[in-house]
């Protein structure tokens, strides 16, 4: 096993929906299930070749409309996705700031919006590509000004991330957001932690927090926000890359992401989102990274897809944002299978959730009614981001050993 880092008409039946937030307005604690340390049925590169011939024997196209299997009944696979104990690593804190959230802080510190309700907010998240996202979600940060209002944001997350059995998240922060318009790095970091200490002691959701580089900005502004980053690094366990891809290559960060792993950081970045494959390479071999985010453009290229995959380098893929965003025209159509069953460390994640209508379940609810996941490639999914996290590996076991408890109480039951 690979490790980065070992430190809701009538219906006879509810729909599948329902049947989710049924079992998140009460789902059950893996600790009542007995523990399991060894994982047959772990997808992993040696087992993804089998399981791409199996496939192929039946004549059925990664990416063609199939069923689930005949003994896969719809009810227990929602089940099985509300009781997994979810990892999530690719999770925009500011992407998180629901319309309400927003007018509540806004009218806290007398900012004024362009948008005169929750509703019309709403109409606005309406996007053709990145950038049109990037500029309302640039301006929706405006009403961050104060701790409280980071410990608000980051707190709200938190319980709906409790909700749907997240037990530990690895969060985005863009402070350079927010230090352009003046707010110190000190007030957006003490809140965003605050909120994180108390969500690990309420809610038992441990985390990791991942300063991201707006690549749109210069490297000499990516180098005075590392400056500033280094004087909390025993707060921030990485460095990333965000913000417009097209026309901002990994090449251009090559000495900031050097200096970030001098100063002790890990380092991930977005990539092959809408950018080209050839920037997951520029990212792997110039920015030396230990994930890739998005990645999907990764099947473009078979000599890439070949090398991610004898590396096991995680991709935090976000089904939702990528259609939201137009990098697929429909769910139907995404590529997450098909990189599974080759043998990517292919992750699900919800990146900007108050924009893209859902947070991590509602995307592995959409992915698995639109691509047919069956409950084994459920299971995979959620053990891959396990195996991605930045966590010491005595907890990826006890997280491992919850996932196969859930995942054969619910396939037996």
């Amino acid at each position: 096993m690979w490790s980065v880092h070992d430190d809701a008409g009538e219906r006879t039946h509810p729909s599948p929906e329902a049947l989710v937030l049924r079992e998140f307005g009460g789902h059950r604690s893996a600790s009542l299930f007995p523990t399991r340390s060894k994982h047959a049925n772990y997808f992993d590169p040696a087992q993804g070749p089998g399981m791409r011939r199996a496939y192929q024997d039946n004549g059925e196209g990664m990416n063609q409309p199939r069923t689930n299997p005949p003994h896969e009944d719809q009810r227990v696979l929602m089940s099985l996705i509300a009781g997994l104990p979810k990892v999530e690593l690719h999770m925009h804190i500011e992407g998180s700031l629901e319309p309400e959230l927003m007018f509540t802080i806004a009218a806290r510190n007398a900012v004024s919006l362009k948008y005169e309700s929750v509703e019309a907010v709403r109409e606005a998240y309406r996007f053709g590509n990145l950038q049109s996202f990037l500029s309302i979600y640039y301006e929706a940060c405006s009403v961050l000004l104060h701790e409280q209002d980071f410990y608000d944001l980051t707190l709200a997350y938190l319980q709906r991330a409790h909700a749907q059995h997240v037990v530990h998240t690895e969060i985005f922060f863009d402070p350079q957001c927010h230090t352009q318009r003046g707010v110190a790095f000190a007030t957006v970091l003490s809140g965003i932690r605050r909120a994180l200490v108390e969500g690990e002691r309420a809610f038992g959701i441990t985390s990791r927090l991942i300063m991201c580089i707006l690549r749109h900005l210069s490297a000499e502004a990516a180098v005075d926000i590392l400056e500033q980053a280094q004087l909390y690094r025993e707060h921030i366990i990485a460095v990333g890359l965000d913000s417009y891809e097209i026309g901002h290559p990994p090449a251009q960060f090559v000495n900031v992401f050097e200096r970030a792993r001098q100063h002790g950081f890990l380092t991930v970045a977005h990539a092959g989102e809408e950018g080209p494959a050839d920037y997951i390479w520029q990212a792997l071999n110039l920015l030396r990274v230990s994930r890739i985010d998005h990645g999907v453009r990764c099947m473009d290229d078979e000599a890439l897809v070949g090398e991610l995959v004898k590396r096991q380098v995680p991709l935090t893929v976000c089904p939702l944002s990528n259609v939201k965003l137009g990098v697929f025209p429909r769910l139907e159509e995404h590529n997450l299978r098909e990189m599974l069953h080759r043998g990517l460390c292919v992750t699900v994640n919800s990146d900007d959730p108050a924009y893209f209508g859902g947070y991590i379940a509602e995307n592995f609810v959409a992915a698995q009614q639109a691509l047919h996941l069956t409950a084994s490639e459920i299971y995979h999914l959620s053990m891959n981001a396990i195996q991605a996290a930045f966590l010491p590996a005595a907890e990826k076991q006890a997280l491992l050993d919850q996932a196969a408890a859930v995942y054969h109480q619910e396939i037996a039951s």
